[in-house]
């Protein structure tokens, strides 16, 4: 398409209108000057913020209209810097110059200014203006926008934190000890938590200050006999299930209602509270306890968004704290069965015997180990180390069924040992709660007083026993393998049992996994280090050796361990 020469002749008018498209709606005041001094346009922002009519300003001396010192009076030309940029025809910059508006008020402006050009003849200055003042309100603005966005941002990472850190402990303790470094020093100056207990006690059972924990703030017990008439005590009232409280004051003036009232009162004061929040540990209705949190900085109190941040993470660890609690209880029981299991030991003839039974660490989940030794009914010697699979109260009490059970099995059958753990196997699922596990059945042959000893064993998935002799010699009896209890061998199969002649003044090493197994390290490793360990005591009496064993083991160990170990006499 060939263009006309009207199309030329209109290209201008239609940039003309363009530009002033734009400079109507840009929102930054824009006045030009002439070289003169004197205003040949303003934008409609230019209006507004002067407090001018357009029409009332084209011609005027920009400098004599506009420029004030900081008292509204007039300033002499020479030192007005916009008329110097103009004369000088450069760009230029001001802050904190003052302009006199239409209504009479005076503005504090900044501007800036750059020259404009028509075919290279300079026609004037192009000035833009800004409100100061405004200006300065919205930088603050959106600085509070800003830190409003970064304390919520920090305040939901916080409780992020709390609930992720305190879900890896079961350990009431532990966890508030780790509440506490987490609260101190990012939301506040001191965080204090107080426990109900038995016998409607309150116990204060950690208080956490810019040094750490404050062991000689703790302790205290006090009787807590619900919100008596005029006890105002946020403390008192929190654990009568009334909602979180924010104080502002530092201690109540009124004189405290209830003992346990003036303990939390003297907390404040000693510790300089000038604001504080105090919230229930758990949800309404089961309230184990209350969190109280203290700022010492009068220019930093708490408010609104602190009490709600404060209020959940006193839900979550209600919630710990409750889950501990039910886990300790669970964790005793099963610990007491364990241990109450554990019959004392025959020691026949010149056999000896010796046990170990040791927990799983605190924090840990219980687990089912056992072991047993008794004479049988020929009097053959019989050994028993177990495990049965899981971590809870249910593990606990299976490992208690079965050893009931292979003891009735065992006490008369004149069978291989394999014989007598297919019998078992084949009653646990009818009369026990017990799906899966591991044990060693041994039994052992000969006069106990002069031998000569033969071991037989059959194993169901479980570590291998360790036979340690006299001459320094150490051996995993790993024959007599068989699948673990609750996978049945196969059709028409047995399990397998083994046999071993065992020489004068051996000791034979029966154990859980617990003793093996260290997380982050492979089974072999840890059967290499039990050896070694067991080699280095073998010459050591039996008791030495039991306690000493499971020691030298390294920690990290999740689980429990079940140890039983037997000793040939000497020649």
């Amino acid at each position: 398409m060939v263009k006309g020469a009207g199309d030329e002749e209109s290209r201008p008018a239609a940039e003309k209108g363009f530009w002033q498209l734009v400079v109507g709606q840009l929102g930054t005041a824009l006045v030009v000057v002439d070289p003169a001094g004197r205003i040949l346009a303003v934008n409609p922002a230019a209006e507004l913020l002067l407090g001018r009519a357009a029409p009332a300003m084209r011609g005027e001396d920009a400098h004599d209209l506009l420029h004030r010192d900081a008292h509204g009076g007039r300033i002499p030309r020479e030192q007005c810097p916009l008329l110097r940029a103009v004369a000088e025809r450069s760009e230029a910059r001001e802050e904190g110059d003052v302009c006199l508006r239409g209504d009479g008020r005076l503005l504090a402006i900044s501007w800036s200014a750059a020259p404009v050009t028509d075919d290279g003849a300079f026609i004037g200055m192009a000035v833009l203006f800004t409100d100061t003042a405004g200006e300065r309100s919205a930088r603050r603005e959106r600085a509070a926008y800003t830190r409003a966005l970064e304390d919520l941002t920090e305040r939901l990472t916080l409780v992020a934190e709390i609930t992720d850190v305190l879900g890896q402990t079961l350990e009431t303790d532990e966890a508030l000890v780790r509440l506490g470094r987490l609260l101190v020093p990012r939301l506040a100056d001191w965080a204090a938590v107080d426990l109900l207990v038995g016998s409607g006690q309150v116990h204060r059972v950690a208080v956490t200050g810019p040094a750490g924990r404050e062991a000689g703030l703790e302790g205290g017990r006090q009787r807590h006999t619900g919100a008596g008439e005029g006890d105002h005590s946020p403390l008192v009232q929190v654990l009568n299930g009334a909602d979180p409280v924010l104080q502002q004051e530092a201690a109540p003036a009124a004189p405290p209602a209830s003992p346990l009232a003036a303990v939390h009162d003297d907390f404040l004061r000693t510790v300089g509270s000038t604001s504080a929040i105090t919230v229930p540990l758990g949800p309404r209705g089961q309230i184990t306890g209350a969190l109280t949190v203290v700022r010492t900085d009068p220019e930093h109190p708490f408010d609104g968004d602190d009490l709600d941040v404060v209020s959940d993470i006193g839900r979550r660890v209600g919630l710990v704290i409750d889950n501990a609690r039910r886990f300790g209880r669970q964790r005793a029981v099963a610990e007491a069965m364990q241990r109450n299991l554990l019959a004392p030991l025959p020691q026949p003839g010149r056999l000896r015997l010796a046990a170990r039974y040791q927990p799983a660490p605190a924090g840990s989940q219980v687990g089912g180990d056992w072991y047993d030794a008794f004479q049988r009914k020929d009097g053959t010697l019989a050994l028993v180390i177990g495990d049965v699979v899981g971590h809870d109260l249910t593990a606990a009490a299976g490992m208690a069924q079965l050893h009931g059970i292979l003891r009735s099995l065992a006490w008369d059958h004149t069978g291989p040992p394999g014989a007598v753990v297919d019998r078992l196997d084949d009653a646990m699922p009818a009369i026990t709660t017990v799906p899966m596990a591991t044990l060693v059945l041994a039994l052992l042959e000969g006069n106990p007083h002069t031998g000569p000893w033969t071991l037989r064993w059959t194993s169901a998935g479980h570590p291998p026993p360790l036979l340690l002799t006299r001459d320094g010699q150490a051996q995993y009896l790993e024959a007599g393998q068989g699948v673990v209890l609750g996978v049945p061998p196969g059709t028409g199969g047995s399990r397998p049992s083994a046999a071993q002649s065992l020489p004068p003044g051996s000791t034979l090493l029966l154990y859980t996994d617990g003793l093996i197994e260290i997380p982050g390290s492979d089974l072999d490793t840890g059967l290499a280090r039990l050896r070694r360990h067991a080699l280095a005591l073998a010459h050591e009496p039996l008791d030495t050796l039991c306690d000493q064993l499971p020691a030298r083991m390294p920690p990290g160990s999740t689980d429990d361990v079940a140890l039983l170990a037997l000793r040939l006499p000497s020649p």
